[in-house]
């Protein structure tokens, strides 16, 4: 049977949810899907064997979120959340054409939510250079600019996310990196800041840390967690697929990188003990 036949098989809603990232920034995303969702069945892959895809051309990162998401269908998953800007960009159209059924949600930067916020009318993105330099964040960041008005200022992150995989939430080389790419965004007048990455969340505090220390104007930070997390909630009840029983929910994962990193990650950033799972590539 191939993947298209599997996917439409009718899903149930004791079935899991798949969440999908190239490392354990879609923890960020996951978070908040478990508090709105706490019956429901979770199902994790982190890439971190093949991460990061900032950095990666888009047809590779394309191929590798297919097989991915091929291997998570396997398991007759009731929704996927590619909780990656980078694989959303470079993917998130194909996969809907090939799972037309599935509900599916992606991420992007939360350009639309800081333009309404912002009073300078500057906006500064952080986010992967694949992100930024993807058709679609061009696409949409045109968009939301000439409907508001409002100037986005684009700074690539390089190093930021593996900060994060490293575990290097609030060391001094991970602030470094933060000042040095914030301070350009204060200097052109941003006073709010879109974090395009689902790793960076995990960074919030220092980098509130890092403004407490350079910003002479209160900044906004918009993180698109919560957005995401409604998407879904909204897609589940529209097609009958949320989980009603009093049954606890299962959280497991698999990752191409380490286990005991991810095991970490899980247990310090969400206090969960997940089963975890490594495989040497998504087939």
């Amino acid at each position: 049977m191939g993947l298209f036949e599997q996917q439409q098989t009718p899903m149930e809603t004791d079935a899991a949810i798949g969440v999908f990232d190239s490392g354990i920034g879609g923890l960020s995303v996951l978070r908040h899907i478990h508090a709105a969702l706490p019956r429901e069945h979770l199902l994790y892959f982190a890439d971190s064997g093949f991460a990061p895809y900032g950095d990666k051309p888009e047809d590779v990162v394309a191929a590798r979120t297919m097989a991915v998401a091929a291997f998570l269908m396997q398991f007759r998953i009731k929704a996927l959340v590619v909780a990656c800007n980078t694989a959303t960009a470079a993917t998130i159209k194909a996969l809907r054409e090939i799972y037309p059924a599935l509900p599916l949600i992606g991420v992007e930067p939360g350009l639309k939510p800081a333009a309404a916020l912002t009073a300078t009318r500057t906006v500064g993105v952080l986010a992967t250079e694949g992100t930024l330099a993807s058709a679609k964040f061009k696409l949409l960041r045109e968009q939301i600019a000439a409907a508001t008005d409002v100037r986005f200022l684009a700074q690539p992150c390089i190093g930021l996310a593996d900060q994060v995989e490293l575990g290097e939430l609030r060391s001094a080389r991970t602030a470094a990196l933060i000042r040095r790419y914030i301070e350009p965004l204060l200097e052109q007048g941003a006073d709010t800041l879109v974090l395009g990455c689902t790793h960076y969340p995990f960074v919030q505090p220092l980098i509130e840390d890092v403004l407490g220390r350079i910003s002479t104007w209160p900044v906004t930070i918009v993180d698109t967690g919560e957005p995401v997390t409604r998407q879904l909630v909204r897609l589940l009840e529209q097609q009958n697929l949320r989980k009603t029983g009093e049954t606890g929910a299962v959280v497991s994962a698999f990752t191409t990188g380490s286990e005991t990193a991810l095991a970490r990650a899980f247990s310090t950033l969400l206090n969960l003990k997940p089963k975890i799972t490594g495989i040497k590539a998504p087939a």
